[in-house]
């Protein structure tokens, strides 16, 4: 009986939240929108939902669908299944139901469980699928899927005895093609990142709230800003979606200490009006990380000035790796994502696989770890082409300086190449985003016929700014006086919305699409 295991072989079984629950079981444990959880009651109705896959067949081993909101069911979903030896595939809901089909069915899930906001998707991927056991809702009825409470009531809370630790399966953002799978047949060992999150945000279970601000589906969010707290014993406040001012009013109500961002909801929050940012006491912040995607230097500053040096940065993916920089190391370089963290090794490679010098461009490779290396779930092809022997590679570009510190400047597949110069977008972005008329800006490639291929700047502008040829011009001339020749947009586009992933970097290749329709462009 779990009575009977110590609290760290309750750990290694996956029952980090039955070791809460022992020791603070009415503390809580989720704050959201949709309702709350003390640890006892977390505790519980992961116990329950055990029994209950259990009961419709569900086996150590198979696989669970999560197409759910943030909220306390999401909670407890996963605390089930990483102590029933399941594995764990959260899906993302912002797509197409044909692609919410496909992740459940490729991820061979024996159960979904399914939030009542998205019928559509659940019911796509009960229609494409033929292995699903178990089909349960939650916050609304889906047609033939089981109540999920309800079906809870009926089994006990107590902790199960034969607990086992599960582990999770998520799926790239599919920015070109569908969606994969990053799967591990071994788990890793430890995570060197989650040892460093951990030594950097001195966790106090007693007093620290952690603000979760993105979508629980997402890698960043679900690792970083949920599992890593709720592992420590802290307190998680989930937002149900995710608005400028409202991060900084939860900050305030709630004392948060802890939360995790994406460079466009600083952005955002820079946007405020000055009024509306002095309305919030934002002073017990003391741990905001912030990762997904390259920020700017300008932007992190800002940040900085505004809530003190609290900010913390990793470069990592889902399918693994670990880069971190400490504020006190970033202000000294400003734009460095840090250095590799113990454990982790990086290099820089060309095209070819052939070393750079120091300070040149070049494609980062990760070495993979010894266990718990990550393959594309039935994808060996595209498992085979990530890989140069033991070492592996997203498609990101970056430098290394003479201290080791790692910079990134972009990704392959999102490089111009005009008159044979790469240029890479994201320095220019960088710069346009300073204009006070921009909200925010995406430049890419387009074709031109001496050229191969000219810049332009796709915009979305501040609220009542309009795309005049007078704003056209100013952002024009802002750009000839802070960027060389090669690297300014030779023409502008408005957008209303740019679009984006849930981890905030910008679509780029759905912006470019369209100026490439029926034409080729190789990189």
């Amino acid at each position: 009986m779990t009575a009977s295991y110590t609290d760290d072989e309750l750990l290694a079984r996956g029952m980090h939240v039955a070791v809460h629950a022992r020791r603070t079981p009415d503390r809580p444990a989720i704050i959201s929108p949709s309702g709350n959880l003390t640890w006892k009651e977390f505790n519980a109705q992961a116990n329950q939902l055990v029994r209950l896959l259990r009961r419709r067949g569900i086996q150590s081993g198979d696989g669970v669908a999560l197409l759910a909101h943030n909220s306390p069911e999401f909670a407890v979903v996963w605390a089930a299944t990483q102590r029933a030896g399941l594995r764990l595939t959260a899906v993302n809901w912002h797509q197409s139901p044909e692609l919410i089909a496909y992740v459940v069915d490729n991820s061979d899930a024996r159960a979904l469980i399914a939030s009542g906001r998205f019928v559509a998707g659940a019911q796509a991927a009960v229609a494409a699928s033929d292995k699903l056991l178990a089909k349960l809702s939650f916050a609304g009825a889906i047609d033939g899927f089981e109540h999920l409470h309800a079906s809870l009531g009926a089994e006990s809370g107590d902790d199960i005895e034969d607990a086992e630790a599960g582990s999770t399966m998520l799926y790239t953002s599919g920015t070109t093609g569908r969606p994969k799978g990053v799967f591990r047949r071994t788990r890793p060992v430890v995570s060197q990142l989650t040892g460093v999150c951990n030594e950097t945000a001195q966790w106090n279970p007693a007093s620290d709230i952690s603000l979760l601000t993105g979508p629980l589906y997402h890698a960043a969010p679900l690792g970083i800003n949920f599992v890593i707290p709720i592992n420590a014993g802290v307190t998680t406040l989930l937002m149900d979606k995710w608005d400028a001012e409202e991060t900084l009013r939860l900050i305030d109500q709630h004392k948060a200490t802890h939360t995790h961002v994406v460079p466009t909801m600083m952005h955002r929050m820079l946007q405020l009006p000055e009024e509306t940012r002095r309305k919030y006491d934002l002073s017990s912040m003391r741990w905001m990380i912030h990762g997904a995607a390259p920020c700017p230097a300008h932007v992190k500053q800002a940040m900085m000035d505004w809530f003190g040096p609290v900010l913390y940065e990793y470069y990592s993916s889902t399918e693994g790796g670990g880069v971190f920089v400490r504020p006190h190391e970033w202000l000294r370089k400003p734009g460095t994502v840090g250095k590799a963290v113990p454990g982790v090794e990086i290099k820089l490679l060309d095209i070819d696989g052939n070393p750079v010098a120091q300070g040149q461009e070049g494609l980062i490779y990760v070495k993979a770890p010894a266990t718990g290396r990550f393959e594309y779930y039935k994808e060996d092809g595209k498992t085979d082409a990530s890989y140069r022997g033991d070492w592996f590679t997203l498609g990101d570009m970056g430098r290394l300086d003479e201290d080791g510190d790692l910079f990134l400047t972009g990704r392959t597949a999102e490089l111009i190449i005009s008159g044979g110069v790469n240029i890479y977008p994201v320095e220019i972005d960088e710069v346009l985003i300073r204009h006070p008329l921009i909200a925010d800006a995406a430049v890419v490639g387009v074709p031109n016929e001496d050229w191969g291929e000219e810049i332009k700047a796709v915009v979305e502008l501040k609220p009542g700014v309009s795309g005049s040829a007078e704003t056209t011009q100013s952002i024009l001339d802002f750009a000839r006086d802070r960027l060389p020749g090669f690297q300014r947009p030779r023409t502008i586009d408005y957008v209303e919305t740019l679009p984006r992933n849930a981890a905030g970097k910008v679509l780029r290749a759905q912006v470019r699409a369209p100026y490439w329709a029926g034409r080729s462009k190789s990189i």
